[in-house]
């Protein structure tokens, strides 16, 4: 009969062994918490593309035809 050695005791090779069987698996679940950002804050990454998308074409000139 096996005597009970509680995990600390053991050596570091079979608490690993015993932590892994322990643990599950998550699946197809992220376990990371996310958040959604505020509509209301100001994003500065949101406000660059913006601004390069308005002014991609200098200024609107590219509508115009300059000879």
């Amino acid at each position: 009969m096996n005597k009970f050695v509680t995990v600390d005791k053991r050596s570091k090779k079979a608490q690993k062994e015993y932590y892994s069987q322990r643990r599950r698996t998550w699946g197809d679940l992220n376990p990371v918490t996310r958040s959604v950002p505020s509509g209301k804050a100001y994003n500065r990454k949101k406000e660059k593309r913006r601004a390069g998308r308005e002014f991609s074409d200098g200024f609107g000139a590219g509508s115009l035809m300059l000879y």
